[in-house]
């Protein structure tokens, strides 16, 4: 009951600024229910979202690994870190495919994987 009221309200979130778009990633990921594969998929929508809306894209490579899950941690409490990280790490190459698969290596790279 309390994880689809959850989904519900998230839904409803706004996300049309950085900030909305980024509080709802928190809010999505703190509600969902396995910690294997939720950031990275997360990480994919959040990057979709970010494309449709503002016309930007987390640049990954730019996001160190300690700092980003730290901000992650944090983020439920206080959501200043883990925006001023990613905001940071903006690009509007929204269409470059170098950018694109240069972030996928340390998206998954946060979550223990190494790829070879």
């Amino acid at each position: 009951m309390y994880l689809e009221a959850t989904l519900i309200d998230i839904a409803r979130t706004p996300q049309s600024t950085f900030n909305e778009i980024i509080e709802k990633y928190v809010e999505m990921n703190v509600a969902h229910p396995f910690r294997e594969g939720n950031s990275h998929s997360t990480r994919i929508w959040l990057d979709t979202i970010l494309k449709r809306e503002i016309d930007k894209v987390v640049d990954w490579s730019k996001v160190d690994k300690e700092d980003y899950m730290l901000a992650m941690e944090r983020s439920p409490i206080k959501e200043a870190g883990i925006k001023v990280l990613l905001k940071n790490s903006l690009t509007n190459l929204v269409n470059d495919r170098e950018v694109y698969m240069k972030g996928m290596d340390p998206s998954y790279h946060y979550e223990g994987y190494l790829l070879q």
